[in-house]
């Protein structure tokens, strides 16, 4: 998984509330247990028409937000089916923080699983960073982990409160196999002790 230290990127803003596991990838899309090329089917529903061309009106098809790895957005966002597809689609676009006043809760989970930071701040600080990122391509955000702040287009300063062990993981960049192979000395100490104490089970 890669590391999150800081991130200087664009910040597209989608000021929609209750943006449920299926509008961000819709099932039709869930037939793969890969988690590449799900990106080009995120918010499938609202970035094409009905013949697959691209909403000109939609933010992420606009040229100022092509490239925008900052999502700001409304509340109660991920809810819905509990799909990590949807993380997978999210990340394969290049979206690597979300910043809403709040997340569904397995949703919230899945995504530091798959290394994207997601960021909860007050509403008003939100809703900031939304009319910020509305300038287009000079809406430029940066995100520090490490001290847990966020510097919007207008030089002002966020701070953000964050689960010590999420940060530790995508400071690292730990997945679940990761923090596993952490302790990768005391597993194989402990299995060449089981070993030598019952060699009839190896």
């Amino acid at each position: 998984m890669k590391k999150f230290e800081t991130l200087t990127a664009v910040a597209a803003p989608l000021p929609l509330i209750n943006v449920d596991t299926d509008m961000i990838i819709p099932a039709r899309f869930l037939k793969t247990i890969k988690r590449t090329g799900l990106g080009k089917s995120l918010f499938y529903t609202l970035r094409y028409d009905e013949d697959g061309r691209e909403r000109e009106d939609f933010v992420l098809n606009k040229p100022a937000y092509k490239d925008a790895e900052i999502l700001v957005t409304g509340s109660n966002f991920g809810c819905g089916s509990s799909r990590e597809h949807a993380p997978w689609a999210l990340d394969d676009f290049g979206i690597r923080c979300v910043i809403a006043p709040d997340f569904a809760d397995i949703f919230y989970s899945n995504s530091f699983k798959n290394g994207i930071l997601l960021i909860k701040l007050p509403q008003e600080d939100v809703d900031k960073l939304i009319e910020g990122a509305e300038r287009g391509a000079n809406a430029t955000v940066t995100v520090d982990l490490e001290n847990q702040e966020i510097k919007g287009p207008d030089g002002g300063v966020m701070s953000f409160d964050l689960d010590p062990f999420k940060k530790y993981c995508l400071l690292n960049g730990l997945d679940d196999i990761g923090l596993s192979l952490e302790k990768e000395d005391q597993i194989l100490a402990f299995e060449e002790k089981h070993r030598a104490a019952q060699p009839w089970s190896y």
